[in-house]
């Protein structure tokens, strides 16, 4: 069953430019992660002031093997003083996923 990894980050908004320059740097270090089936970056605008990073993936095991593994190396080569002030995963298991039709 595939599952969803949202890390809800609060960031100041003097940081917000940065914070996102952070991530764009660093967007292609997880599409070749097996397991891995989409990502994206929500900018906050209305009715909350977090971030949210949403993943998808195929299982919970691919999630954690990219988590412990190469999203370490990829988060270590940021340099100076941290963007965010709060950070939380929230995990979600996907039960109804609609396309649009053809």
């Amino acid at each position: 069953m595939a599952v969803v990894k949202i890390n809800a980050i609060r960031v100041p908004e003097e940081a917000h430019a940065e914070f996102e320059r952070r991530f764009a740097n660093r967007a292609g270090t997880i599409d070749s992660s097996p397991g891995f089936l989409g990502f994206e970056m929500l900018r906050p605008v209305a009715g909350d002031d977090r971030y949210f990073i949403v993943t998808r993936w195929e299982d919970d095991a691919a999630y954690e093997t990219w988590r412990d593994g190469s999203a370490r190396a990829a988060h270590k080569g940021e340099q100076g003083k941290p963007v965010f002030s709060e950070a939380n995963v929230l995990e979600f298991e996907v039960v109804l996923d609609v396309k649009p039709k053809p």
